[in-house]
């Protein structure tokens, strides 16, 4: 079954959302109420759910804008992956180096090298990208 699109409807959905650039808390408040009706929507039109990837996009440009994330510190990222997965210090001698490059990586003393992020990729199974 092919789900068509309906030009109308859709008008219909824009005209009653007036879907605009977030500027003010009380817009992005607004917004994600929409988003959260349309996401418990289980069945969600194609209308609908182009209206929801819309609005989406319309939230995630308010929140870069106005809630930006602080990127992580590699060394930072290892200490918490570290420490969800239940690793300590000694189970990465071998896998980086020595106790102390280890001790010295984990506390941000020597910047993690190409090599040794993508060891700790392979050891924990995520993508090195995160440890440089």
């Amino acid at each position: 079954m092919t789900l068509t699109f309906n030009q109308s409807i859709y008008r219909n959905l824009l005209a009653e959302v007036t879907p605009i650039a977030i500027e003010t808390e009380e817009e992005y408040e607004r917004i994600l109420n929409i988003v959260e009706q349309l996401t418990f929507n289980k069945n969600r039109t194609t209308e609908e759910q182009a209206l929801y990837k819309l609005l989406v996009i319309l939230i995630e440009a308010y929140e870069t804008d106005n809630y930006p994330i602080d990127q992580s510190a590699p060394h930072e990222i290892l200490q918490h992956v570290m420490k969800a997965s239940g690793t300590r210090q000694a189970d990465l001698v071998g896998i980086i180096g020595s106790s102390g490059v280890v001790s010295e990586v984990v506390n941000g003393k020597r910047s993690i090298s190409k090599a040794q992020a993508k060891a700790l990729g392979e050891y924990f199974k995520v993508s090195p990208s995160l440890f440089i």
